[in-house]
C-alpha cells in the first residue's frame, strides 16, 4: 500500500491554506464532465482527503465519473461560505460529490483511489493544509457505503499498510453544500495557479500513473 502513496510532496510545499489558496477566482462556471444519458442509473459518494481542488481533479480522471462537485459537508452553518468554513469553526469538510456509473465504476473502486491519494492517519490535515476543514472524512449515502466504507477502513488498519491508525471520519452525509463556482473544476481552469502547479499537478502525474487503467480515455 505504501507505494501507491501519492500525498508525500503535499508535506514539502510551501503552498497550503485558505489563505494561500483564494486567487483567481474568476473562473468559469462548473463545465459537463460527460454526458448523461440515464441518470436512474447513477449513484453519489461523497469524500474529504482535505483540499477539495486535489480531490477532485482525481476523481475527475476516472472513467465511469459523470461529475465531480466541490462543496462543504457535515457542518452546522447552512449554505457557509468558503472563507467562513477556512475558519474552521463551521463544522463543514471540504469535499466532492462524486456522480458516478456502478456499472462501470464501482464504490470500492472509489475507496480504492480516496485512500491511496491522501494521507488518512493525520487527525485534520493534509501536508500544509491544517483544519478540521481539511479532515479524512466518507460521507456515506446509504448503509451498503457505510458498510463497505468500515470493512475497508478495518481491512486496512489491520494490514499495517500505515505506521499509525486511520483515523477517517465515516458519517451519514448532512448538510452538503456546492462550493462557489470559482471552485468548480479549479485545477482545469487554473493550472498555472501555484498551488495547481506545484502540489496538484505532481500529484495527479502520480495518481495517473497508478490507475491508469481506470482513467478516461
Amino acid at each position: 500500500m505504501k507505494i501507491f502513496f501519492l500525498c508525500a510532496a503535499m508535506s514539502v510545499m510551501t503552498f497550503g491554506g485558505c489563505e494561500n489558496r483564494s486567487t483567481n477566482m474568476q473562473t468559469e462556471n462548473k463545465s459537463e464532465t460527460g454526458v448523461i444519458q440515464n441518470m436512474d442509473n447513477l449513484q453519489k459518494a461523497t469524500f474529504g482527503s482535505g483540499c477539495f481542488w486535489c480531490t477532485e481533479a482525481i476523481f475527475e480522471n476516472l472513467n465511469g465519473v459523470h461529475s465531480v462537485v466541490s462543496g462543504y459537508a457535515g457542518g452546522n452553518v447552512l449554505n457557509p461560505t468558503y472563507e467562513e468554513v477556512c475558519t474552521g469553526t463551521t463544522g463543514h469538510a471540504e469535499v466532492t460529490q462524486i456522480t458516478y456509473d456502478p456499472s462501470v465504476i464501482s464504490y470500492d473502486e472509489l475507496l480504492e483511489v480516496f485512500w491511496k491519494t491522501h494521507d488518512p492517519t493525520t487527525l485534520n490535515r493534509q501536508g500544509n493544509d491544517v483544519g478540521p476543514q481539511y479532515r479524512s472524512v466518507i460521507f456515506y449515502h446509504n448503509e451498503e457505503q457505510k458498510r463497505l466504507a468500515e470493512k475497508y477502513k478495518s481491512e486496512l488498519d489491520k494490514s499495517g499498510a500505515w505506521d499509525t491508525p486511520i483515523v477517517t471520519e465515516i458519517s451519514p452525509l448532512t448538510n452538503y453544500f456546492p462550493a462557489e463556482n470559482y471552485h468548480q473544476d479549479y485545477y482545469i481552469n487554473n493550472p498555472n495557479q501555484g498551488y495547481c502547479a506545484f502540489v496538484i499537478a505532481p500529484k495527479l502525474e502520480k495518481f495517473k500513473k497508478v490507475f491508469k487503467d481506470k482513467l478516461k480515455k
